[in-house]
């Protein structure tokens, strides 16, 4: 069975066929949201029309988007839950760009994409204006040429829309106004992947979060985040899964890699387990390997675990940490140490504050490892810290409006306003 077929799409007068875009096809894809028949070119969208991949496009289940019309300047889908709507598109890099405003009012709108990766942040519009904006999205599969991807059980199932064969955006916020939406592969573009664990990785539900999934926002669209970390990883483990053969096989001249472990490391029950032995063994493969195909490395030191002795925040870590900063120092290798910066975040915030910064576990104690929404905020903005320090080469495609941050003055909690998902499902991440 062809499982691209072309779709003939009848939409009130209009009749589009529709092709499913493949990475080497350069003409964009328009959906259109606005009530009535699209232009030519552009495909309507009606706020019932359920994804199927038949048709290749459509609301998740679940999603309840509202047309809106206003006669004579066009239209909109809002709702007071997030919608999401799916594209099915080939693996690689895309360029999406939203249109976005109610052109009778005032609008606020949060975009996230694939498994809440922060992409736009409260985008408000007033007086009728109506805005557009741009950002880019990384879509994988599980196969590489001469293997797969290990998957783990969560990511067949609430994880799935890391691996599946569809671009996924969310659209929320107190008002979200959206209009249309353009897809078009991103040609020519670096891409940054993120190589790590569960406080790294796209995590699926509420309450847990990860620095990785907040960082989207931070970058402007001259590049590409593509995320590949995933939780329960060790140095070792992210290679014997295959998942460093997967990136290996993305990889280009040109782009950034960045990878943070530790904390699984502590419990490796490999051969010459430590964070000098092992460890810094695979950390130099990791290296060379990205040195190889003209890419540059980037090592992140693990950020602290939630462990107070008093107003002072107590080393969880042991030598890994240290273990990175030696590489980094022999090997020439840009450092975020995101170990150091937490330190002074948590101490900032003190014993009675910090617990903010982590997930409630599912026996409702704080999850002391793994963060929450607020947590991944303000550990996001300590990496884009970290990356003006220590790689100016890919601070330059930071968004302008990336804040410079001090872990030492935190943001307050109480004013944290990033939308949070309505699905909540307390289960501790793999790995600690």
């Amino acid at each position: 069975m062809n499982p691209h077929p072309k779709i003939l799409l009848s939409i009130g007068f209009l009749s589009v066929a529709l092709l499913p875009l493949r990475a080497a096809d350069s003409v964009p894809r328009k959906y259109s949201f606005a009530p009535g028949a699209a232009a030519d070119g552009v495909v309507g969208v009606a706020p019932d029309a359920v994804y199927s991949a038949a048709a290749g496009f459509g609301f998740e289940p679940g999603s309840k988007a509202t047309a809106v019309e206003r006669p004579g300047q066009g239209g909109f889908i809002t709702g007071d839950k997030p919608i999401y709507f799916s594209v099915a598109l080939p693996e690689g890099n895309y360029r999406v760009t939203v249109t976005l405003g109610d052109p009778a009012g005032a609008s606020v709108t949060t975009v996230k994409a694939e498994l809440r990766r922060l992409m736009l942040q409260r985008i408000r519009t007033a007086g009728g204006a109506v805005v557009t904006r741009t950002f880019n999205v990384a879509i994988r599969r599980p196969v590489y040429p001469g293997g797969e991807v290990r998957l783990k059980p969560r990511e067949k199932t609430t994880e799935v829309w890391s691996w599946d064969d569809k671009l996924t955006l969310e659209f929320c916020d107190e008002h979200p106004a959206v209009s249309a939406v353009e897809i078009a592969p991103a040609v020519g573009l670096p891409t940054l992947f993120l190589i790590g664990d569960s406080t790294m990785t796209d995590q699926p539900r509420e309450p847990h979060n990860s620095w990785g999934q907040m960082i989207t926002r931070f970058f402007g669209p001259d590049i590409v985040v593509a995320s590949h970390a995933e939780s329960g990883e060790s140095a070792r483990d992210f290679i014997g899964e295959h998942r460093w053969a997967k990136v290996m096989s993305l990889i280009k001249p040109g782009d950034y890699v960045m990878i943070q472990f530790g904390h699984n490391d502590q419990h490796d029950r490999g051969p010459n387990p430590g964070a000098y032995a092992s460890y810094t063994t695979f950390l130099k493969q990791y290296v060379t390997d990205v040195r190889q195909h003209g890419a540059t490395i980037i090592l992140v030191t693990p950020m602290n675990r939630l462990a107070f002795e008093g107003n002072a925040l107590v080393n969880t870590l042991g030598d890994f940490p240290d273990a990175i900063r030696k590489i980094c120092r022999e090997e020439q290798v840009p450092l975020v140490d995101l170990n150091a910066m937490s330190k002074v975040l948590y101490e900032a915030l003190g014993p009675a504050q910090a617990p903010a910064v982590f997930a409630t576990g599912p026996s409702g104690k704080t999850d002391t490892t793994h963060q929450a929404d607020y947590g991944s905020w303000e550990l996001a903005q300590c990496v884009v810290r970290g990356i003006r320090e220590s790689a100016p080469d890919l601070a330059k495609y930071l968004a302008p409006d990336a804040t410079h941050f001090d872990p030492a003055h935190p943001d307050p909690i109480a004013s944290f306003d990033i939308p949070k998902e309505p699905v909540t499902e307390v289960v501790r991440p793999y790995g600690n």
